[in-house]
Order: structure tokens, then C-alpha cells, then sequence
């Protein structure tokens, strides 16, 4: 008689969870061909990651915020969108390839930037606007702009000039009178200071109109020199350029490149260092986004927002201290994180430690706060804004009625308390592996172009508007000259873009 056959029964399979929470759904683009495909935010071991799969490029992953709970919770300082008085182009292909702005854009312009050359006297090895040869702008072309700009805006607060280098620009000082004889308040220059350094007539110029400056300023070591910026020796110059700069009375904002592996230990040496120069004003802290010119990196190591905020902690002795800092409301929440303190001598006040300022910025909560929608409350967003320039008139005016009832030490005059007035602030930029068409939509920094576009900025440098851009504006100063030596009227097409995969590429 023939045995049965032993039956044995199977494990039944067992279901496993993801390693991480969809948290949700967005749009993106591919790093390789800029196509707009679908994009997953995921919340993994307490930070938040963008992946998105290309059909062509295949999957990609980036760390976008180091620390998921923030993340969320910051979702709360999510403010209404200001609107435009009027749009400039319409929906056709959709986000993001109409700017702009196109009325689905959800927020104003509170910084317009005009890049007023592409060409710089430096070249760096980290540069998102690729710098070199390729078109510079005429006083027309800027007067254009500045005029549309007062079209769409009405009274716009802050214009910056950037390039390339806008220093090196022949018409600088005219382009920067341009905005001031417009009654734009805050009429700031991005620049690396060489120029400051070394030329006597450029900086009686400067003492006239007395722009903000925005000053590229990685920290101190030669080798963080050297890593971002190709000049291992360029510290003295920096230095100098301050020195000059505040013997003419101009205010300034330092602005750090932080590249993991490069500079993160030299945040709280920059905070220190700012705190005490007299022409300084605050710190524009920007984690290092890989769009133009770069080298090796891995977007699942990128530095963020959360970590600097934990350096300046560490490294500033609690001098600042996470809690320290709110999001910026007018754009999405988790781009910008920014504080304001008092100083005075060796006493630092950030203004949280005094008034709940996340309290009055919260726009989700179902709680009726004393002066909710009144003057403190106007007074903070004016603060938490993109539009704020630190040690000006307007933003001391709202720091005082930020702290009316704080009552700070020795009660001092506006003049007084814009020069005790100091800002941190933290600007993360998005770049193909980040790109969030979410964020993007919000966004209230836009790149000003001569034909009146306004292009959200990790859009003009993400999805290929700046590659465009600049060749066409090359193009266009050739022709122009070229009327010029035939004696013939020259009248500039509008600028066009084009999206396709070798288009977006930039190739």
C-alpha cells in the first residue's frame, strides 16, 4: 500500500509596512530632462523626501526638510496669497511652464530680482546663475522693467540688482538711481564685494544712493574659499569691502552659501562675526541647491533649513536657538525661517523670547488672539516677509510696534532701534532633484525680465527659463548692435520659451 504524501502547510505571507508615510502627492521634475512628472512627498526616519520616477530617466530621491515634524506643524504659517494687480501671461501648458506671473500663481512679487549681466569677475565652483559670457542689459531695458514691476505691484517694497556680478555692470549706479527715483524703498545690490574693495568712485557712488548690500560671505577658512568660490585668498577682500562699507553708512546682509562637508562649522563664527560689524545688518543663511554650475553631490545629503538651525544653536551657545525662528508666511512656509533680535552691547534679544510670534502668524488655528487682525499682527507680517530690508525706517517701525508692549531696554527712537535691530534668516532654493510644483506656485521671489515676464526664481533656474533666457538675450544684444552700426531702428522680439526635453534641458 502506497504511503500518502506528507502535506505541509505554507507560512501564509505576511504583509509588510512601508519604511516610510506618504504624506503626499505633488509635481516635479526630472533632474535629466526637466519633463514635469508626478512626485511623492514621504516622511522617512524623521525627515521629509521628494521621490518622483522619470519614464525615460528612471527614479530619483532627494532630502528636501531634516526634520518631518517641523514640516508639518509648519503648515500653519501658511498665509493667504497677496495677489497681483494684474497678471502678465496666461495658462497654456500649465505649472510650471507660463510665468509669469499667470493667474495661477498664488502670490505677489515681494522681491522683484533683475539679473543685469550674466558675466562676473569671479568663477566659482558652486554658481546657480552659471556666470560668464553671454548678454547685459541696457538702463532701457532695466527702466522697463522697473516701470512694469510698478504696474503689477503698485508700490513695490524691495528691487534687487543681481547678475552675474552687477557690480561690474557700466550702468549700475544709473540702474540703481532708476529704482530710487521710482520710490521703491529698498533698492538692494547682490554682489561679492570686489569692486567695493578696490574702487574709490565706485563707492562715493554707493555713499550717494546708499543701497542695501547683499554680500556673498561663505566664512573664513581657505578652504571654504576655495571649495565655493575657486580663491582660496579672497577673505581680506571680503574685509575690506565691509570696512568701506560701513565708513559710508550702507547696510549690508551676509549671505552664506552652507555646503555639507564645506562650511557647516563656520556657521555660528559668521553669526558672531556679524553681530558685532558695524555695517551689518543680518545673516541670509542659504543651504546649498544644485541648479547652474556645481559639483559632485548627493541630493540624499543635502543640508537643510532644520540643520542649520541646529549649527546656530550649537555653535552660537544658545545665543539663537531653534525656537527662536518662524516661517516666512507670504511664501510657502517651509522655504524661508527667519528671526529678529534686539541688541544691545553684549545683550541679544530675539524677539520670540519676548511675544509669541508664532502665535499671531498662525493661520490654521481656531483661536481668536488678543489684536489678532490688528496693527501687532500687520506689524509681524510685515516682518516675516520677503520684503523686509533690516536697519531700514519701515522695518523699525515694525519691529517697534512688534514690541510696543515688551517694553525694551531704554525705549530708543526709530533711528536708534534700526541700528540695534539684527535679523537671521535661513533661504532654501529648490533645484531639479527638490522641485516642488507646490512651492513654486507660492513663491514671491520672481526673476524680472525686460519683456515684463516675472518668473518664480527655482523655476527660472530649475525648469530651463534661465537657459533660454540668456541665450536669447545674447541674441538680442548682438541684433541690437549690429542696428546700431547699420544706423536702422531696432525693435526686440518679446522673449518665448519653449518646453520639451531637449528644450528644458537647456541643450
Amino acid at each position: 500500500m502506497t504511503a500518502e504524501p506528507e502535506v505541509r502547510e505554507l507560512p501564509a505571507p505576511r504583509k509588510r509596512d512601508a519604511d516610510y508615510v506618504f504624506y503626499e502627492l505633488t509635481r516635479s521634475i526630472c533632474p535629466a530632462c526637466r519633463r514635469v512628472i508626478d512626485a511623492y512627498v514621504l516622511l522617512r526616519d524623521g525627515k521629509v523626501y521628494l521621490r518622483k520616477t522619470c519614464p525615460d530617466h528612471g527614479r530619483f530621491e532627494a532630502l528636501v526638510y531634516g526634520d518631518a515634524q517641523a514640516y508639518v506643524a509648519n503648515a500653519r504659517y501658511n498665509k493667504p496669497g497677496t495677489l497681483p494687480l494684474r497678471f502678465t501671461t496666461e495658462v497654456a501648458q500649465g505649472c510650471p511652464h507660463d510665468c509669469g506671473l499667470c493667474p495661477q500663481h498664488q502670490q505677489h512679487t515681494c522681491l522683484g530680482i533683475i539679473e543685469v549681466n550674466s558675466a562676473c569677475n569671479m568663477d566659482c565652483p558652486l554658481c546657480f546663475a552659471n556666470a560668464g559670457a553671454g548678454f547685459s542689459l541696457t538702463l532701457d531695458e532695466v527702466e522697463r522693467i522697473l516701470d512694469h514691476l510698478l504696474e503689477t505691484e503698485g508700490s513695490p517694497e524691495i528691487v534687487q540688482f543681481s547678475g552675474g556680478e552687477p557690480s561690474i555692470h557700466p550702468q549700475i549706479i544709473s540702474m540703481l538711481r532708476a529704482a530710487k527715483q521710482r520710490g521703491i524703498p529698498h533698492v538692494m545690490l547682490n554682489t561679492n564685494g570686489k569692486r567695493i574693495a578696490h574702487d574709490d568712485a565706485f563707492l562715493t557712488q554707493l555713499a550717494e544712493l546708499r543701497p542695501s548690500i547683499y554680500l556673498q560671505f561663505d566664512g573664513f577658512e581657505r578652504e571654504t574659499s576655495r571649495a565655493l568660490r575657486g580663491e582660496p585668498d579672497i577673505l581680506p577682500e571680503k574685509l575690506r569691502a565691509l570696512d568701506r562699507l560701513a565708513a559710508i553708512g550702507c547696510h549690508v546682509i551676509l549671505v552664506p552659501a552652507v555646503e555639507r562637508g564645506v562650511n557647516e562649522h563656520e556657521v555660528g563664527r559668521i553669526v558672531r562675526f556679524a553681530l558685532e560689524h558695524p555695517a551689518v545688518r543680518g545673516v541670509n543663511f542659504q543651504p546649498a541647491f544644485h541648479a547652474g554650475r556645481f559639483g559632485a553631490h548627493d541630493p540624499l545629503q543635502r543640508i537643510t533649513i532644520p540643520d542649520v538651525l541646529r549649527l546656530i544653536e550649537v555653535q552660537t551657545e544658545g545665543l539663537f536657538r531653534r525656537s527662536d525662528f518662524v516661517p516666512v508666511p507670504c511664501c510657502f512656509p517651509t522655504c524661508n525661517s527667519v528671526t529678529y533680535a534686539y541688541v544691545e552691547g553684549q545683550t541679544v534679544l530675539p524677539l520670540p523670547r519676548i511675544l509669541n510670534v508664532g502665535e499671531y502668524l498662525d493661520y490654521l488655528a481656531n483661536r481668536i488672539l488678543p489684536d489678532l487682525s490688528g496693527e501687532l499682527r500687520r506689524a509681524l507680517e510685515g516682518l516675516w516677509s520677503s520684503s523686509v530690508a533690516p536697519g531700514s525706517d519701515r522695518a523699525a517701525e515694525q519691529f517697534r510696534l512688534s514690541c510696543a508692549a515688551c517694553r525694551l531696554p531704554g525705549e530708543p527712537d526709530l533711528r536708534a532701534l534700526a541700528e540695534r535691530m539684527f535679523m537671521v534668516m535661513l533661504q532654501d532654493f529648490m533645484d531639479p532633484w527638490t522641485f516642488n510644483q507646490k512651492n513654486v506656485m507660492k513663491c514671491c521671489k520672481e526673476i524680472l525680465l525686460p519683456d515684463g515676464k516675472q518668473i518664480p526664481f527655482c523655476a527660472y533656474n530649475s525648469v530651463g527659463y534661465r537657459e533660454q533666457a540668456r541665450v536669447q538675450l545674447a541674441a538680442r544684444q548682438r541684433a541690437r548692435a549690429q542696428a546700431q552700426r547699420d544706423g536702422l531702428p531696432f525693435d526686440p522680439a518679446p522673449l518665448s520659451f519653449r518646453f520639451g526635453q531637449q528644450d528644458t534641458a537647456g541643450t
